[in-house]
């Protein structure tokens, strides 16, 4: 459900460096607020809104914890600026989940096991996400193709797999 007003809310950390006002949409809850220019959308998202199921692992790009849905797409929070969302919309993990009903690719990371130390599950979940709406239907190697920009040193990816392939086939899709 959209929110109508826009919080007003200042940062709990200080603002040290030149900062901007960004208009951004996270979850379907408009925010409007000041952020310094140096911050990444990650730092952005766990240390000023307290959305920390968005998870640091590398800050370099490799590992896809921190993958953020962004206009629908799947990104690397560790690489985008804060002030680069401004006038985009944001999903996070914490927005699948709605009217106290998990999404079907939560619902399949929990039926099939998908997770072990559920460090990388966010990521992964989120970049499953973006897959389902682009393809409904996605073969094993495709749903491999499409995770293999986020690590997982548990798993094996086995049961990733079979849990992208359930929300599939919970979407109406038949993987």
């Amino acid at each position: 459900m959209a929110s109508t007003a826009i919080p007003r809310l200042t940062s709990p950390l200080p603002i040290k460096g030149a900062a901007r006002r960004i208009h951004v949409t996270i979850n379907e809850v408009d925010f409007d607020m000041a952020v310094e220019d140096r911050t990444l959308l990650v730092h952005f998202l766990r240390d000023v809104l307290g959305l920390t199921g968005t998870h640091i692992g590398c800050d370099t790009t490799h590992c896809g914890a921190c993958t953020v849905l962004l206009d629908g797409k799947p990104v690397k929070s560790c690489t985008v600026l804060a002030v680069q969302v401004d006038g985009r919309k944001i999903r996070t993990v914490e927005g699948l989940e709605t009217g106290g009903k998990l999404h079907p690719v939560q619902d399949g990371f929990a039926a099939e096991h998908g997770l072990q130390c559920g460090f990388c599950t966010p990521g992964m979940m989120m970049t499953a996400v973006a897959l389902l709406a682009k393809n409904p239907n996605p073969s094993e190697d495709e749903i491999r193709r499409a995770i293999s920009g986020n690590l997982c040193r548990c798993t094996g990816y086995m049961n990733i797999v079979k849990a992208i392939q359930h929300a599939a086939k919970t979407q109406g899709g038949k993987s």
